[in-house]
């Protein structure tokens, strides 16, 4: 399958402080999971919503979690 596309998108480095997308990757387009590419945001976010590493992310950052909503603002301007 190659390279996870959140593991190498570099606009959002820092966000919800990861490394490029990887703490962000429910808003990374084509991400890989559950050993299958994923589609848009709009196809993806309610299995993400429901994984464990994005409930684990949100958790961590608390009122530091910087929102979907953010995040793809920065990755559809860049």
């Amino acid at each position: 399958m190659g390279v996870c596309p959140a593991a190498v998108e570099t606009r959002i480095n820092g966000t919800n402080h990861g490394i490029n997308g990887g703490r962000s990757c429910w808003a990374v387009t084509g991400t890989f999971c559950g050993g299958s590419v994923q589609g848009t945001f709009a196809q993806k976010i309610f299995n993400c919503m429901d994984c464990d590493f994005y409930k684990s992310v949100v958790s961590e950052e608390a009122g530091a979690f910087v929102p979907s909503k953010t995040i793809i603002t920065v990755l559809r301007s860049v």
